[in-house]
């Protein structure tokens, strides 16, 4: 058997607690050794809540509270990020100078320039370095790409991509006036949309968008909605492709709309109870990713397969007065384990890394065009 991929978390807040943690100990390859937390243990663990250290959740954890012992002493082979987003590009350059695999929670950097520094050093040390890029493993997103592998709605015309809240319970948080890089929406929630349209359709020919600011009377350059609406061009397999990727905070509706994607032969439309995957909210109610129904959603949810064609025939009915072949389609189960089963295969060698840094870079450079097509009023080229 082989030794287990022994792993280093470097921050303790919700990220690390609630996104890697309870995936990375679930999958037997391997062992959570180390978590860097800057608050002292407290001297009797049984004093305080569970969730307030690691050293109380994780009994026999090696705790460290500086960067310098964490990467000099742990003795980890891959580390996880879990930070706020002004760190991750330098904690994960740490990693790789001490000669550390890395995962970076998202977004991966601020800026193309970080990113692409990061990429640099971890080709010279020939490490692996990638990003937390879970939503790839949504359920509906999965769904999705299963659909577009088949065929079932021809040559693309347009898609939306979606990740609304109606109020927004991390809102009040959103106090900055003034942006610098990595801030607003765009970097938070967009690094999974935009994410999620780059692995479906690749670069786009050019970008045109529009930030916006909704939360109350504040004038702020730090937008908390956003539609970046990416064009493709004859070198896209798609030549008439239109993508509208939005976030707004301003939507009261009882299920938010996630994807609708239309073709020449059909069309998928998929909402969701909230804004996100199920296994978030099972994460928040005790569920494991290891139970037998998490990742998991209720038929009531299953998207709409509209087709020209008979696409599956036990999904599907026609309907006489439109023409057309209509269902549901049922959502593929959510598996955000996927990200960390994936990423062993390529520590050991197995398989090539599933979220390359390269892709994840160009993802930050839409997000940058999309920036400076709201500031110009503009359509602004991939560059």
């Amino acid at each position: 058997m082989a030794p287990k991929i022994k792993v280093g978390v470097i921050g303790y807040g919700f990220a690390a607690k609630s996104f890697h943690l309870p995936f990375i100990r679930a999958i037997p390859e391997y062992e959570v050794v180390a978590i860097l937390q800057r608050a002292s243990a407290p001297a009797d663990p049984a004093s305080v809540p569970k969730g307030t250290h690691c050293t109380v959740d994780i009994p026999g954890i090696k705790h460290y509270r500086t960067t310098e012992d964490f990467f000099a002493e742990s003795g980890v082979d891959i580390v996880v990020v879990a930070t706020h987003t002004d760190t991750h590009a330098s904690l994960a350059e740490g990693a790789l100078r001490a000669g550390l695999h890395v995962i970076v929670d998202k977004p991966f950097a601020r800026s193309t320039e970080e990113a692409d520094r990061v990429i640099a050093l971890a080709r010279e040390k020939g490490l692996l370095v990638t990003c937390f890029q879970n939503r790839r493993y949504d359920g509906d997103f999965k769904t999705v790409r299963e659909l577009l592998a088949k065929n079932a709605l021809g040559s693309l015309t347009e898609a939306e991509i979606h990740y609304d809240f109606d109020r927004a319970p991390w809102l009040h948080h959103m106090s900055e006036k003034k942006y610098t890089p990595g801030d607003g929406m765009a970097f938070g929630l967009g690094t999974h949309s935009v994410d999620q349209a780059y692995v479906l359709f690749g670069r786009p020919a050019s970008v045109t968008a529009f930030y916006r600011v909704h939360r109350g009377p504040i004038d702020s350059e730090v937008e908390d909605s956003f539609t970046i609406i990416l064009q493709y061009g004859e070198s896209s397999s798609h030549p008439k492709l239109l993508v509208t990727i939005k976030t707004s905070v301003v939507s009261p509706m009882a299920q938010q709309l996630k994807f609708w994607i239309r073709g020449t032969a059909g069309s998928y439309l998929k909402f969701q109870q909230r804004s996100t995957c199920p296994q978030e909210e099972q994460i928040a109610h005790g569920v494991q990713p290891l139970d037998p129904e998490f990742g998991a959603e209720g038929d009531s949810l299953s998207g709409t397969l509209t087709t020209y064609e008979e696409f599956d025939g036990q999904l599907q009915t026609f309907d006489d007065k439109a023409e057309r072949w209509v269902g549901k389609y049922p959502t593929t189960r959510g598996r955000w384990m996927g990200v960390y089963e994936d990423l062993a295969k390529a520590i050991r060698g197995e398989a090539d890394l599933a979220v390359r840094a390269e892709e994840v870079r160009d993802v930050l450079r839409i997000i940058e065009l999309a920036r400076e097509s709201s500031e110009t009023g503009t359509t602004v080229h991939w560059k």
